[in-house]
């Protein structure tokens, strides 16, 4: 079992930045590759970003490319988003996610290939 929190969401204006964390606990967070979604009202869930478990392999959904970096720190356990440069469409729930065991050590960009989800967190773009 993998338990995933989400922190750092809010509101804030088109142009602005935020970043959001995800803390895990439960297994060996070196062991398990992570990814960012999102789902904006009415919309489907989608693929924003995901690292590998080591963190060397990332990979972006090319809409936030050059706008979004994920990150991850093993020794705190906690993967981050870095949102720069947000823009209105941006705006949805947030969503960590945990696929463990990983052992192939790759970023992976499907909502079936992850097996815990967080909570979600709230951004919000105004115009």
């Amino acid at each position: 079992q993998v338990q995933l929190v989400e922190s750092g969401g809010g509101l804030v204006q088109a142009g602005g930045s935020l970043r959001l964390s995800c803390a895990a606990s439960g297994r060996t967070f070196s062991s398990v590759a992570m990814g960012w979604f999102r789902q904006a009202p009415g919309k489907e869930r989608e693929f924003v970003a995901a690292i590998s478990r080591s963190g060397i392999t990332t990979y972006r959904e090319d809409s936030v490319k050059g706008r979004f970096t994920i990150s991850r720190n093993n020794a705190k356990n906690t993967v981050y988003l870095q949102l720069n440069s947000l823009k209105p469409e941006d705006t949805a729930v947030y969503y960590c996610a945990a696929k463990t065991p990983d052992y192939i050590s790759r970023a992976y960009s499907k909502v079936g290939d992850y097996d815990y989800w967080g909570q979600g967190t709230q951004v919000t773009v105004s115009s």
